[in-house]
C-alpha cells in the first residue's frame, strides 16, 4: 500500500466486530452498527495553523483510535476497506495498558 494522506487527514482501518450469534440467531451485517474503532495506517503532515506554521497531528501510525460513527470517507485499497478522515473526526486514542 502506497498512500500518503494530505494535510490533517488520517487513513484508518476499521476494526470489525466478529460475527456474533445470540441464541442461535445470526445477526446480518445490515443490522450491525458501523464500527467506531480502528487502527491508524497512515498520517498526513498536519494542517497549517492561523500563524502559517504546520500543526502536527496528535495520532501516529499504529494507534488504536475511537472515531465518529459516520466520520470519514470509505475507500478501498488492495481489496481492503479503509476510512480517510480528518483529525477532527477522531475522538480519542485507546491505550492498551
Amino acid at each position: 500500500m502506497n498512500i500518503r494522506p494530505l494535510q490533517d487527514r488520517i487513513l484508518v482501518q476499521p476494526i470489525r466486530e466478529k460475527e456474533v450469534r445470540k441464541g442461535g440467531i445470526i445477526i446480518p451485517d445490515s443490522a450491525k452498527d458501523a464500527p467506531t474503532e480502528g487502527r491508524v495506517k497512515a498520517v498526513g503532515p498536519g494542517r497549517i495553523g492561523e500563524d502559517g506554521k504546520r500543526v502536527k497531528p496528535d495520532v501516529k501510525v499504529g494507534d488504536k483510535v475511537l472515531y465518529s460513527k459516520y466520520g470519514g470517507t470509505e475507500v478501498k485499497i488492495d481489496a481492503e476497506d479503509f476510512l480517510l478522515m480528518r483529525e477532527d473526526d477522531i475522538l480519542g486514542v485507546i491505550d492498551s495498558k
